[in-house]
């Protein structure tokens, strides 16, 4: 972890207690050493934060303490709302979650103004839930896949009901309507191909492994599409 984050969360932390919070507490809630604590709580005074210290106790802010209202403007807070209900109603369980933890933090450090313009979804803005129940195990194995370049081996449906075995290197998922679609290298095809996670039948991760090339990576997937039929993204 970043010793700017840890800074934040440590912020967050003191912010959603009342009583003083010991440098033990903080550094197993943030799974470093007290030491470490110790540093931080001193780089944080020397920034201006008022944080009361008191030996053998613990630590607290002050109770007039606000970090500056500065980060998010309405509009960019609206934004965020938006893009986190997507994220809810069309990724898999994990990602979802994800999304709503980080609106909640944004939500714990905005001024009483912002914090009340934004904890609604704004009334003019739909967005539809999409049943991911079938799809939901295969994107969060697809996303592990791409992040770790592993070979996967599907067994797939196509639009015309005929089944097959492929092996892919997956390289990026694509939402398109009501489903979301890899994008990935078929070593059956020797070329690119999509396959759309609601026709998967079965999905196995390998234990090996793919680099990619000047020729095999998203980007140039993107690029190649782009100069066939136009803007692509």
């Amino acid at each position: 972890m970043r010793k700017a984050e840890r800074l934040f969360q440590i912020l967050t932390y003191l912010r959603s207690r009342r009583n003083v919070v010991t440098a033990q507490q903080l550094a197993a809630e943030l799974a470093v050493s007290e030491r470490t604590i110790y540093r931080d709580i001193q780089a944080l005074s020397l920034s201006g934060v008022p944080i009361e210290a008191e030996a053998g106790v613990g630590y607290k802010l002050k109770n007039n303490f606000n970090l500056p209202p500065l980060m998010f403007d309405e509009a960019e807070i609206e934004a965020l709302l938006v893009g986190v209900r997507m994220v809810e109603s069309w990724s898999n369980k994990k990602m979802a979650t994800s999304a709503t933890s980080a609106l909640a933090k944004i939500h714990a450090i905005l001024p009483d103004k912002l914090h009340q313009s934004s904890v609604q979804q704004p009334e003019w803005v739909i967005v539809p839930k999409f049943s991911q129940h079938n799809t939901e195990h295969f994107s969060e194995q697809i996303s592990s896949a791409i992040k770790a370049f592993q070979v996967v081996t599907l067994f797939y449906q196509d639009e015309r009901s005929q089944k097959t075995q492929r092996e892919i290197w997956p390289l990026g998922l694509i939402y398109w309507g009501k489903t979301w679609t890899i994008v990935a290298w078929c070593t059956k095809r020797d070329d690119y191909r999509l396959f759309r996670l609601d026709r998967i039948q079965e999905l196995t991760l390998k234990n090996s492994y793919f680099q990619l090339t000047a020729e095999i990576n998203l980007q140039r997937y993107i690029k190649v599409q782009t100069e066939l039929y136009g803007e692509y993204l």
